[in-house]
């Protein structure tokens, strides 16, 4: 003990004393001490206005269907849309993003660019009502069309080309109904092009597009797909959807999105993926988000419902995480949960 003592003594003048910068003169835990100082220098800042909340819209009125695997998540008819994105606003979350149920599904998914279908009927409903709230339409016929796959079938494969039309005439309409933003999470080759000449010649150049530019062919969609009754009925989406085990494809499906005019690019899911949003961030000059997708959801709220996790910190933790990892917004089903934690504690 004495001779530490004499090491701190000693000063920056000793000779045998640890050298400076490192331990005991430099203590990390300084900077750990009180709730306030850590607060300070906390280096990721988590605000509501970083969450996009999204919503499974249903035809129906007065309907709020619990998803069975997604516990606190609703499918919900157009006026219980309207509650909902109401809360959202009153929790400055400044944006939702709605995926489509309708109850007729057919071949070509001919909901999804329906002028009436149900998706448009609710951003209607939405701007009318609470008309600051930036409202994003999911771009995919996956929701509408009976074989569950995102574009037109042909031979037993999803046919690219036939595909974009359909999915250029669904972003039209969607911005005719007053979306602010459309998402394509389709994954077909071009459809971004597609999609932004279409839009540009129906007079909606000003309407951006947020591109699902990095999407895997996850396991950990299966939640989701109850929700919004979007299963394939045959075979997968592997052909079109992203290899999980694949780093640099998703450094170059951005490019060619990006070169071919998305405003807005994203990677989902998200905690798998970090590594590949930390790259995406870095080599992109747009907003990039991460898509914190159903099955993450799920996870941690089965088990925070057995007891075996604290739920809410998981939550925050895994939030804290995606935005650390370079995410500019998160779209998240734990959206009003943590910005009620956020803002009431």
């Amino acid at each position: 003990m004495r001779q530490y003592s004499s090491q701190i003594d000693a000063g920056p003048h000793r000779s045998d004393a640890t050298p400076l910068g490192a331990f005991p003169t430099v203590r990390a835990r300084r900077l750990r001490g009180s709730a306030g100082l850590r607060t300070l220098v906390r280096e990721t800042s988590l605000t509501p206005h970083d969450f996009i909340q999204p919503l499974f819209v249903v035809e129906g009125a007065s309907r709020r269907e619990p998803v069975d695997s997604m516990p606190g998540v609703d499918q919900l008819s157009v006026d219980e849309v309207v509650r909902d994105v109401r809360e959202t606003a009153e929790l400055h979350i400044p944006a939702v993003i709605l995926f489509g149920v309708p109850n007729h599904k057919d071949e070509t998914g001919s909901g999804a660019y329906d002028h009436d279908g149900i998706a448009q009927r609710a951003v209607r409903a939405i701007k009318e009502a609470v008309p600051n709230m930036v409202v994003i339409t999911d771009l995919c016929l996956c929701e509408y069309t009976s074989h569950g796959h995102c574009g037109i079938v042909e031979n037993g494969t999803v046919a690219n080309d036939p595909t974009l039309e359909l999915l250029a005439a669904t972003a039209v309409s969607q911005a005719a109904a007053g979306a602010d933003v459309v998402a394509p999470s389709d994954m077909m080759d071009g459809r971004v092009r597609a999609i932004r000449a279409g839009l540009d010649a129906h007079g909606f150049e000003n309407t951006p597009i947020l591109s699902y530019a990095a999407k895997y062919a996850s396991a950990f969609y299966g939640p989701f797909r109850e929700a919004a009754q979007s299963a394939p009925q045959f075979g997968d989406r592997r052909d079109y959807q992203m290899d999980p085990a694949n780093g640099r494809e998703a450094l170059h499906e951005v490019e060619l999105d990006l070169a071919e005019g998305a405003d807005m690019v994203m990677v989902k899911p998200a905690l798998a993926f970090l590594d590949v949003l930390w790259r995406v961030k870095q080599m992109a000059n747009v907003p990039v988000g991460a898509y914190n997708v159903s099955g993450e959801y799920a996870m941690v709220k089965a088990a925070s419902e057995r007891g075996w996790i604290d739920g809410n910190a998981i939550m925050m933790e895994i939030l804290h995480s995606i935005k650390r990892a370079g995410a500019d917004f998160i779209l998240t089903y734990h959206a009003r949960e943590a910005a009620r934690l956020l803002t009431w504690g």
